[in-house]
């Protein structure tokens, strides 16, 4: 008796922990009665085995097939093609498919679609070229899997071949081939033939439109994709989750939180928040917006948190000067039974490395060696940075040197711990080895290692690295070209360092501050007050770094009436409140000119307590003009401030000296002498074939 029970095997195979149980009750029945199923039947179970990877299963239906002799036509060839290819058997999968005489299009997407699930991408398109050759015309199902094969490998060349192919065979529109080929062009970053394909459509779905909102997302076209965001509104096409997390990190990536608080609205009315990714991306975007508050009463209303959540208050805490309750979320996260992964651990390091927390870094090091973490060159350029900024040096070159594979971050995190730890002529050698390693320097590499030469005055180098930006074609990038203005500045070279001004298409607010400290530094007032001037022309808004430079340019030209005005023009035109440093500009101009009691009772009348250097403006200032009445006062001031500075007391040792006042000089030497001071000699370089020659007072 034959028994046809397709329904019931339908019904049972969907029944993830029932389906090994049908499987061996079929069996049995099989073996023990005549118990035949029909090609359906065998199709519905072998169908249950490759939706669940069940391959012992799918296995054990194969050989009754083959005891049974069940012919093994078209139908059920494919069926067994497509079990083998989704288990993962693909030697079992091609023998299988082998066997049939004349495969049909079912029979090549099954083998195609099983080695697309498993990430085969190249065997996918090497399949495809066999279904070619057969004279096999693909269908709607075929092109969805080539052209993600193609969108996986980045292979843009193959993947317009394929659309042409497409149009040649008058190929009539789908709409998932069509948000196939969508993505294929999104993901190998051809947004313009990705355009074309979308305006071409005649039928657009959500996945369309999330597909070019991601697409421009990625390819850093934020307005673009904020703009089909909105287009997709008027259009009337309900988004979903997935359109939500793809626009929110546009959000943030232009701080762009009024926009972002809207999208949040529209969430909330639709019940999105629920959403862990959703609820993750709004937690991301007010995170980069600095809206740590609304990201954390997000966090907070969560009922299911994921790594990424956690991440995203981490990460927002470390980047927005929150150190320490980086370090405390990371803790409740870890008591919250979930591990952290590579961003977790790279936001952490960044959180230790701006509070100089080395020993909560080391216990972190310590962490990943205990969990067999991977050292990549991800997490350790961040183990890197932490050592660096934490001063250890020596561990941030061990943990360089263990990493199997640097990449240029993991060279430029060194070479900014040298840089920044006063080792500028490592950094520079670090610059050369990187080279002849075969690394390419990126934009940062050239700022670091302009930046290392500004620090040694080596302008001979410098040149060199100007050469090698004009070569490369670098010269268009701002943070270049204002890095290279701020080496000859610092290096002496102020007429090259404006010509490279002059030849900039565009200057920022960091060009026009170097160029106004430049020349005010080098007592080039005149010309620092012009380019001011033209930066107000430019509008371009000042900041306090750029007051500080025309105040001290007025200061090294003697201009007390015009740093007056513009020290009075910085709080009354631009509502900047004056800080430490331009107070020390204001009373060394107003001791370079001579007016001491001026300066002495701007001093009185500061709103903020005088720094060192503002009683040491004063200090030179009162040598300079042999006022040593004033200069004890100030000195005694000094002397509380830093009593460790023998630099102090040598100026005051040597007002006396020149007033002949000997006696006054013994005392302060005796001073330095019990406090066990000792003056620093005085030291110079000069830079001969790129090398710097370094000498002090006495040699």
């Amino acid at each position: 008796m034959q028994v046809r029970n397709t329904i019931y095997i339908s019904y049972h195979h969907k029944k993830v922990r029932a389906f090994p149980r049908l499987i061996y009750t079929i069996t049995q029945c099989m073996e023990n009665a005549p118990f035949v199923l029909d090609c359906n039947g065998y199709a519905s179970l072998l169908q249950g085995s490759a939706n669940r990877g069940a391959l012992k299963e799918g296995k054990q239906v194969h050989a009754y097939m083959l005891i049974a002799g069940i012919e093994l036509n078209v139908f059920l060839s494919t069926a067994l093609v497509s079990m083998y290819a989704k288990c993962g058997s693909f030697v079992d999968a091609k023998l299988v498919f082998d066997k049939i005489p004349k495969p049909n299009v079912f029979s090549w997407n099954a083998l195609i679609r099983g080695h697309i699930v498993h990430g085969h991408c190249d065997e996918v398109l090497q399949i495809y070229h066999q279904m070619q050759i057969t004279g096999t015309q693909p269908d709607n199902f075929t092109y969805p899997f080539v052209l993600k094969a193609c969108a996986d490998l980045g292979n843009l060349q193959r993947g317009k071949s394929i659309h042409d192919y497409m149009i040649r065979t008058g190929f009539k529109q789908d709409i998932y081939v069509l948000n196939g080929l969508l993505s294929m062009y999104v993901k190998c970053g051809c947004m313009e033939d990705a355009r074309q394909v979308f305006d071409k459509m005649s039928q657009r779905d959500v996945v369309s439109w999330n597909t070019m909102i991601a697409g421009y997302a990625q390819n850093g076209d934020c307005d673009q994709a904020l703009r089909f965001f909105h287009q997709m509104q008027v259009a009337g096409v309900p988004y979903n989750s997935v359109t939500v997390a793809s626009v929110l990190p546009v959000c943030a990536s232009v701080a762009a939180v009024k926009r972002g608080k809207e999208i949040h609205g529209c969430v909330i009315r639709n019940a999105f928040e629920l959403d862990v990714y959703v609820g993750s991306a709004l937690l991301d975007m007010y995170a980069k917006c600095a809206s740590l508050e609304h990201a954390f009463q997000i966090f907070d209303r969560m009922s299911r948190r994921n790594v990424i959540s956690w991440n995203a208050m981490i990460s927002g805490y470390a980047q927005n000067g929150h150190a320490k309750d980086a370090l405390i979320f990371f803790c409740q996260m870890q008591l919250a039974g979930l591990e952290p992964n590579s961003s977790t651990i790279v936001s952490i390091l960044s959180a230790c490395a701006n509070l100089a927390a080395l020993q909560q870094g080391k216990e972190i090091h310590q962490y990943l060696i205990k969990r067999g973490f991977e050292l990549d060159a991800f997490v350790g350029s961040s183990l890197i940075d932490m050592y660096a900024k934490s001063k250890c040096l020596e561990s941030a070159c061990q943990i360089f040197d263990k990493l199997a594979e640097k990449d240029v971050v993991s060279w430029n995190a060194l070479m900014v711990g040298y840089t920044e730890n006063e080792h500028a002529t490592e950094a520079l050698k670090l610059f050369c080895d990187l080279q002849l390693e075969g690394v390419v320097p990126d934009l940062v590499t050239i700022v670091i290692a302009l930046s290392a030469c500004a620090k040694l005055a080596a302008v001979q180098l410098g040149k060199q690295i100007h050469d090698y930006i004009i070569r490369n074609g670098l010269d268009s990038a701002i943070s270049i070209m204002n890095a290279l203005i701020d080496m000859y500045t610092k290096s002496g070279s102020i007429e090259v360092a404006g010509r490279v001004f002059d030849k900039m298409p565009e200057r920022d607010l960091v060009s026009w501050n170097a160029m106004i400290v430049g020349y005010g530094k080098y007592g080039y007032g005149r010309e620092s007050l012009a380019h001011f001037y033209q930066m107000q022309q430019a509008k371009i808004k000042p900041d306090n770094v750029t007051f500080t430079g025309v105040l001290n340019a007025c200061s090294h030209a003697g201009l007390v009436n015009e740093g007056w005005q513009y020290f009075h023009c910085m709080t009354q035109d631009y509502q900047i409140t004056p800080v430490i440093e331009h107070y020390s500009c204001m009373v060394d101009l107003l001791g370079r000119a001579g007016h001491l009691g001026d300066a002495y009772y701007f001093i009185q009348m500061m709103p903020l307590e005088p720094s060192a250097d503002v009683w040491g403006a004063l200090l030179g200032a009162c040598r300079n003009y042999c006022n040593i009445e004033l200069g004890e006062h100030v000195a005694e001031h000094l002397f509380e401030l830093e009593p460790k500075n023998a630099g102090n007391y040598a100026l005051l040792s040597n007002m006396y000296a020149e007033a002949g006042r000997w006696h006054d000089v013994a005392k302060v030497r005796t001073m330095m002498k019990d406090r066990g001071l000792i003056k620093r000699p005085g030291c110079s370089w000069i830079e001969v074939n790129t090398k710097n020659y370094v000498f002090f007072g006495g040699d």
